[in-house]
């Protein structure tokens, strides 16, 4: 009887599996640039968990899946604001402007702020009298168009900028999105992928160092200007995908539930929820859940409420958010949207 022949496993195969299994179980938060392009601007949808991949109306929606876009009939004008961690400020700015067939253009300013702190050193632990601040700054330029009446298209390129002090790094950063809705009062589709693009390294004067080139050697110049170079650093790329099912209860009252699911370059999967329930278009109250099975994740619960009106041919809307960061406190959002 002839003996079954042994399957055999490549060599590299074997090899590519030693390689990889020390990078289990690794994270790799903290890595990359541009973080702050994670903080969501949208108070609305913040209140809902950030569970926004599948959201289309209004501007707000634009930054989660730049898709969302495509669904704006009229000029619209968006400013967030948030109280963010450690006495930081968060602003976002976003004008959106329809061009019919040719479909919709949109801009966006986002900016985090430390404010003024103190400049400490070895030698001078409680202060030199100098002040610094870090900064970031990103603006984008997208568009966005409704391929169809269920499906839509999006994208945006935006440039970015982060600085400490006197050194700073600079990129540009990508979106794109689909949306599709099956019906208009059925289930919705939509997945992004934001913030793909070029690496970055930092540079700047406070980079720039002097040195002994031979400490063993007297008498040669012991303050050689030098410049000390960092590595590049990726983007947070983060990949969205989720659905979306508005439910209307009864003529003057809707309920939306949203389930996005994230997988980030730095970090590990997570599953954002939420809900809103709209009464008359006029007033809503929003619960949400964010990252849920993220490891070691100090966010959580998000509760908001929104207001919407009319003045005129002006419509208006304000939006307040509540979020759960843990042990790091809690984080306040305002939005104020108008449309003309």
């Amino acid at each position: 009887m002839t003996p079954a022949p042994r399957a055999r496993v490549p060599i590299w195969a074997v090899a590519l599996l030693l390689a990889a299994a020390p990078a289990w179980g690794q994270s790799k938060t903290g890595t990359t640039i541009g973080q702050f392009l994670l903080i969501e601007p949208s108070a609305r949808i913040a209140g809902m968990g950030n569970a926004g991949a599948t959201m289309y109306e209004g501007l707000d929606a634009a930054y989660y899946n730049p898709a969302a876009a495509a669904r704006i009939s009229t000029m619209a004008l968006e400013f967030s604001h948030s109280l963010w961690l450690a006495d930081m400020t968060y602003d976002y700015a976003a004008l959106a402007l329809p061009f019919g067939g040719w479909g919709n253009t949109f801009l966006s300013v986002t900016s985090l702020n430390s404010g003024e702190m103190d400049v400490r050193t070895v030698t001078q632990p409680l202060g030199t009298g100098e002040k610094f601040t870090v900064a970031d700054v990103a603006i984008g330029l997208g568009w966005a168009r409704q391929i169809t009446e269920r499906f839509a298209v999006g994208a945006q390129a935006s440039w970015l900028q982060e600085t400490i002090w006197h050194t700073s790094v600079s990129t540009a950063v990508f979106n794109v999105g689909t949306l599709y809705r099956i019906s208009g009062q059925g289930l919705h589709i939509g997945s992004s992928i934001s913030n793909f693009g070029t690496h970055g390294a930092y540079a700047g004067r406070d980079l720039r160092v002097t040195f002994d080139a031979d400490p063993s050697r007297n008498g040669d110049n012991g303050a050689l200007p030098a410049e000390q170079f960092t590595n590049d650093f990726p983007l947070p790329v983060l990949f969205r995908v989720g659905v979306g099912l508005p439910v209307r209860l009864n003529p003057s009252t809707q309920l939306r539930l949203a389930l996005d699911a994230f997988h980030p370059s730095d970090n590990t999967e997570s599953v954002s929820a939420g809900a809103e329930l709209a009464y008359h278009d006029l007033l809503a109250l929003r619960l949400g859940y964010q990252n849920a099975f993220m490891s070691e994740s100090e966010v959580g619960l998000t509760v908001g409420a929104g207001l919407n009106g009319k003045l005129d041919t002006y419509g208006y809307r304000v939006d307040y958010a509540w979020a759960d960061q843990g042990r790091l406190g809690s984080t306040h959002r305002m939005t104020f949207g108008l449309t003309f």
